[in-house]
Formats: structure tokens, sequence, C-alpha cells
């Protein structure tokens, strides 16, 4: 199973100055049992098996293991355990020879097929990433103190709470950040699934510049503040490795 989304993403950051952003992208909804150890996913069009590549060492754990794997055990030591149960990521794919996943979501069901955790693995632009397991309520929300530093004018102090419900034929995620009774950081990622005909095509077109876009777009954004925020100090970070 690989859906791909056209999806639009917007930050909107409230405190202490007010600065929003909103952009068009693509994103893939994949099974972690149908991405082999070079990274191609089987349920991929032939053709675009050598373009788009999922790479563990891309994402959390050990990368010399596993994708699926990584998953589970970093599940598993968060005292859930998937018993083989199936993972589905919403994330970007790696094309020409670069990726950037500000978020991946990681939805993990268990042996009976039912919702156990959503994982949010978050990166950073320094190279660092975080990975948040979250236990949404049945309206798939779910609240996780802020641990990871992800932007150099924000620190991490707060709590993020996250509307994370499974994706359909649409995608629909909102992540707000609440601190001292307010929510100075709001991001949505929102999208459809792209069906095929026309639609694909231009999808399709798009995915060869789409990481790149977002890495210029995150730095390009990061510029303008900077001449209206401090830098926030950035902590020493752990990458989980397990």
């Amino acid at each position: 199973m690989t859906h791909l989304f056209l999806t639009t993403v917007a930050h909107t950051r409230t405190s202490p100055v007010r600065h929003s952003f909103e952009h068009r992208s693509c994103s893939w909804l994949i099974d972690l049992a149908d991405v082999d150890e070079r990274g191609r996913s089987r349920g991929l069009p032939v053709g675009l098996r050598a373009v788009v590549r999922f790479r563990s060492r891309d994402h959390l754990g050990d990368p010399r293991c596993g994708w699926l794997d990584n998953v589970a055990r970093f599940a598993a030591t968060h005292g859930v355990q998937l018993g083989g149960g199936s993972v589905v990521a919403l994330t970007n794919g790696r094309t020409l020879g670069h990726v950037f996943n500000p978020i991946t979501l990681y939805w993990c069901h268990d042996a009976e097929g039912q919702l156990a955790c959503v994982i949010a693995e978050v990166h950073n632009t320094y190279g660092q990433r975080h990975a948040y397991l979250l236990e949404p309520d049945a309206r798939g929300v779910a609240d996780a103190e802020k641990a990871f530093y992800v932007s150099p004018f924000n620190d991490v102090s707060g709590r993020y709470r996250m509307s994370v419900p499974p994706p359909t034929d649409r995608l629909d995620v909102t992540v707000v950040l609440h601190r001292d009774g307010e929510r100075p950081f709001v991001a949505t990622w929102r999208g459809e699934q792209v069906a095929g005909g026309l639609d694909l095509v231009r999808a399709i077109m798009r995915l060869p510049l789409a990481n790149w876009l977002v890495s210029a777009r995150i730095r390009w954004h990061g510029i303008k503040l900077w001449r209206r925020l401090p830098v926030q100090p950035r902590p020493s970070h752990r990458q989980e490795l397990v």
C-alpha cells in the first residue's frame, strides 16, 4: 500500500512576533512492510522505484537495521508491543539524492489490527531528530511535552497538542504548541490523495524538487525571522538509537 498525497503545509507563529507561511508539497503514505532493504517500496509503480527511496538511515533507530524493525523497537522501549502489526508512515521520499522530513508520522497497529500508538518523528535543519510516542484519544488527539530544539527562535519549553487522525483519502494533521497559556506556534499538514490521471502526472513532476524546496523555504523564513527575533541557545541532543 503506497499512496501519494498533494499537501499544503502551513505554519503560524503568533508570539513574540507574528509570522506565517503556506506552501504546497507532496507526501507518501506507505506501509513499511512494503519497503525492501534498498529503500524501494513495492507499492510504487516500477518506473518510480528507482527515483523515490525510503531508507532506514533517514529515520529513527539503527541505520544498519530495517526501518520497520526500528519503529517496532522504539515503540517497545516505550512500553508498546506491536506484535508484528502493520506500521503506516506519512513521509517524504528521497529523490535526487536528497530528503528532508520536518515530520514523519507513523500509525502503528497491534497484531489484531488496532491502533496501538502514533509516533511523531521530528527533524531539524541541524541534522538532529527526535521521536515522540503518542497515544491518541478517540478523536486522534494526543499531548506531548516538547523535548526537541526545532527552531532557533523557540526554546524547548511548552507542550504540544497534536491532532493525528489516520489518513483516508484526505489528510488533516495539526500541531499546536502551548506555552504559558498561549499558542505561540501552530502547524497544519493537509492534503488529498492523488487518485491518478492528470493529477498524478502533475504530482510526479513536482516530486524531484519537493525536498529541495522544503529545505530552501525553511531556511528562507529563518533568515526573515533572524532579523526580528533573538536566537535561542541550542541544547545538546542525543539521537534515538534503539
